[in-house]
């Protein structure tokens, strides 16, 4: 019975109109339709969007042309919109270029170059023209100057969604009052609604960038938001790098074979790759041939191994395969072949082969006589018949007890005797069937026959060889084993084989290799992220860290993390947490970030943190960043909003943020010691001059100086000041149990003279700074002395000590 299915498009023209309506979708008209993908989901969204892709260009540009960044961001209402202007001080960009990087999306320099970059598809910039004229109509008007050019150009623009190609509507050359730089004018459709994340981008740019000068002007602001610079030290410039063995798939790896101007596979890995070496190369090529070739079993000699039923031994083998060559030369070339594999621990039939040459060679030099090819061959197979004899039926079996040891050592001790014997009997024959007789097998092939043999003595001898033996019987044999010297494929015989290729991947992903140079990448580094922190965070304490770098599918990446502590920062509710990737804030999306699950999961009571419930997101007055330097980011969506599930790049954020909050840690337990310092002093304060008046009442004696009790009780460092006939003295004495060195700085109303010690004077205003940095030793005492006039008024000031460590009487 025909089903109705069967006769579906039976009517005449019905495919030839499918195919009329197939036709080639454009990126940029997909986007079009899909602008959510790249962060366009709403006018608030969109115009946070739009302000982070003309950023992070501008700050590309002017770090790739050694310029410190200072950008110019302009939000502004038009009628029923908003313009957008973002202006840098970089490069500029050429006549000829413009179009194409603000009008044709995919159009990019970065992404073929393996180096750390904030954009690499080239979509950023040109999706935000896009985004503008779908909801404004309008152009995008961009002004650009090069350095040296006495004009800048100008350019009013469009996006053709049909072909991804700009459109051009207008093309000038103008005067800008910039030397160089570039300017871009967006309208769109958008609104304010999103000012907290839009001030949070900039804000957080600033952290991350602390080279770059930053303007925001918006509607609703008194006047600009500025971020100042925190150093003239540019990024570190990163070099591009090549693919890294460990990152490369199978695909790919075709590609590359089909493309390269290499011949061999050792040549190929050398110039493609990064961190191959001869010597890398030569590993890996030698794991390719065990994968291509397989191995050769080495074999105990026959005057070592347990003989079942006596049997020929190899030097009356070789001899016998020998003819017309003279009993003493035959004899001399079968003694010398016999003499090197009893020498030998184990032999593989290809090592065999280089012993009977090297035998002839010697016997014909000794003799005379000459051992041609024909010879050498029939001493090869008689001598590898002695070494691998394997004849159940007659009882001849040298494969056994060869195996034998192997199997023993590689099982458990409650396998007996006649476990081991079966499993090695049985592994023996299968060898002993190997069909070109040089015992040459894959590691797979290797594995079904330990498999086999276990199985075998499962069922017919009733004695269990688990997974974990059978593993290890597979290890022990392979070990064995020896890499054959075959020439490996050439380069074009391996891409025309995937089977081949891929047995070359897997020996480059087994193959210990570096991990990839680090110069392709540019961390803040822990001085400047904590420079960051500093110039945008008001906080009483600062830690940061930068990790050593790690690979993740081939691409390197470095983590650094940052804490700022204490200070104005908002006690109430959880910390700020700070997300990065290349130097560019992630702003949405925080819940779906691998950097939140993480910060999460860390147990932050154990780093003085308040975690309602042991776990999520900690409280306190502190800010946590995060930031991730790669040359691939793995985003979880086109619009880079949140890093992916990785565990390679998860476990370096937690040690990161770990290394930081160590410190931390340590801050607060020290704080917290130095508040119970300080809470005993007071009490002590109070209480000692009580004491004393106590005293003096009981024992009617004259009240007892208590002048530096307090510091002795308290091990500090006492400062006091003495004034008598017009010399001032001040005197330190240091109570405590480490050598102490306090900056000490009198300001003195009237010009001192006469000091001692290694003091400095300042003049400021009739006010003279006398500042001393004496270093006191434990127990010890320093004096410091200069005059001063009868009416000489005094303030000291005292820095280098804890507050609570300290004591002035002065």
């Amino acid at each position: 019975m025909t089903s109705f299915q069967s006769t579906l498009g039976d009517e005449p023209g019905i495919a030839e109109e499918l195919a009329e309506s197939q036709r080639e979708i454009s990126i940029a008209e997909f986007f079009e339709k899909n602008k959510h993908m790249l962060g366009f989901d709403s006018g608030a969204r969109g115009l946070v969007t739009a302000v982070k892709e003309a950023v992070d260009n501008a700050l590309d540009a002017t770090e790739e042309a050694g310029i410190a960044p200072d950008i110019y961001v302009e939000i502004s209402e038009v009628g029923d919109y908003y313009r957008l202007v973002v202006e840098d001080n970089g490069p500029g960009i050429t006549k000829q270029q413009v179009p194409k990087v603000f009008g044709k999306l995919l159009y990019g320099s970065r992404f073929h170059v393996r180096e750390q970059n904030r954009g690499q598809q080239g979509i950023g910039i040109s999706a935000a023209v896009l985004y503008s004229q779908l909801t404004s109509g309008k152009a995008a008007k961009i002004t650009s100057r090069t350095q040296g050019s006495p004009d800048a150009e100008y350019f009013e623009l469009i996006v053709d969604t049909d072909a991804n190609e700009p459109e051009i509507k207008a093309s000038r050359t103008a005067s800008w009052d910039r030397s160089h730089g570039t300017r871009i004018e967006l309208e769109m459709e958008a609104n304010m609604r999103a000012r907290a994340q839009l001030h949070g981008y900039i804000k957080h740019t600033a952290v991350v960038n602390p080279h770059a000068r930053i303007e925001l002007r918006e509607p609703g602001l008194d006047g600009p938001l500025k971020f100042e610079r925190a150093t003239d030290r540019l990024p570190a410039q990163t070099e591009e790098i090549r693919p890294h063995p460990h990152g490369v798939e199978l695909g790919t790896l075709i590609k590359m074979l089909g493309a390269t101007n290499s011949h061999s596979v050792s040549g190929f890995l050398q110039e493609e790759f990064t961190r191959v070496g001869k010597k890398t190369a030569d590993k890996v090529v030698s794991r390719f041939r065990d994968r291509h070739f397989g191995r050769e079993m080495a074999w105990r000699g026959p005057d070592v191994a347990v003989q079942s039923n006596g049997g020929d031994d190899l030097e009356a083998a070789v001899v016998e395969s020998v003819s017309n060559k003279g009993a003493d030369a035959t004899a001399t070339f079968a003694a010398g072949i016999a003499d090197v594999v009893r020498s030998r621990e184990r032999t593989a039939h290809h090592e065999l082969r280089t012993i009977v040459a090297n035998a002839a060679d010697a016997a014909e030099e000794e003799t005379g006589t000459t051992f041609g090819d024909t010879v050498r061959e029939r001493a090869l197979d008689a001598a590898w018949g002695a070494i691998t004899a394997h004849d159940e039926a007659s009882g001849i079996d040298r494969l056994t007890p060869s195996l034998y040891p192997l199997v023993d050592e590689a099982t458990s001790t409650r396998k007996d005797d006649a476990t081991v014997r079966a499993l090695s009997e049985r592994i023996a024959r299968k060898f002993a069937a190997e069909a070109d007789g040089r015992h040459r097998v894959t590691r797979r092939r290797l594995r079904e026959y330990v498999v086999a043999a276990a199985d075998a003595t499962a069922e017919y001898d009733d004695a269990t060889v688990g997974e974990t033996a059978r593993e290890n019987v597979v290890e022990a044999l392979w070990a064995a084993m020896r890499t054959v010297p075959d020439d490996p494929p050439k380069v074009a015989a391996v891409a025309e084989s995937r089977d081949t290729a891929s047995e070359l991947l897997e020996a480059m992903r087994e193959t210990d290799i570096l991990a990839p140079p680090t110069d392709c990448l540019s961390p803040i580094t822990a001085e400047l992220v904590e420079a960051g922190l500093k110039k945008e965070y008001d906080a009483d304490f600062y830690a940061a860290a930068t990790r050593d770098a790690e690979v993740h599918g081939g691409d390197p990446f470095i983590v650094e993390a940052g804490i700022a502590y204490g200070g104005d920062l908002p006690a109430e509710g959880g910390v700020d947490l700070l997300r990065f990737a290349n130097r560019v804030p992630l702003v949405y999306q925080r819940g779906a970030c691998a950097t939140t699950d993480v910060m999460k999961g860390i147990g932050w009571r154990n780093y003085g943190l308040d975690q309602p419930g042991g776990s999520g997101m900690p409280n306190g007055p502190a800010v946590v960043m995060v930031h991730v330097a790669s040359t691939n980011v793995p985003f979880t969506s086109e619009s880079k909003d949140a890093l992916a599930n990785v565990p390679a790049i998860e476990d370096e954020i937690e040690l990161a943020i770990r290394e930081a909050a160590r410190e931390l840690k340590s801050y607060l337990n020290k704080r917290r010691s130095l508040q119970k310092r300080q809470k005993k002093q007071d009490v002590l304060g109070t209480i000692l001059p009580q004491m004393a008046d106590k005293l003096a009442e009981v024992t009617g004696r004259d009240r007892p100086d208590i002048g530096g009790a307090l510091a002795r009780i308290m091990n500090n460092v006492s400062v006091e000041r003495e004034v008598e006939d017009g010399t001032v003295t001040l005197t330190v004495e240091n109570h405590s149990d480490r050598s102490e060195q306090p900056d000490i700085t009198d300001i003195v109303s009237e010009e001192p003279g006469e000091l001692n010690g290694d003091a400095t004077v300042v003049d400021l205003d009739g006010e003279w700074f006398v500042k001393w940095s004496p270093s006191v030793p434990a127990g010890e005492t320093a004096t410091l002395t200069y005059t001063a006039g009868e009416a000489a008024e005094f303030d000291i000031d005292v820095d280098g000590v804890e507050a609570e460590k300290l004591t002035v009487n002065a």
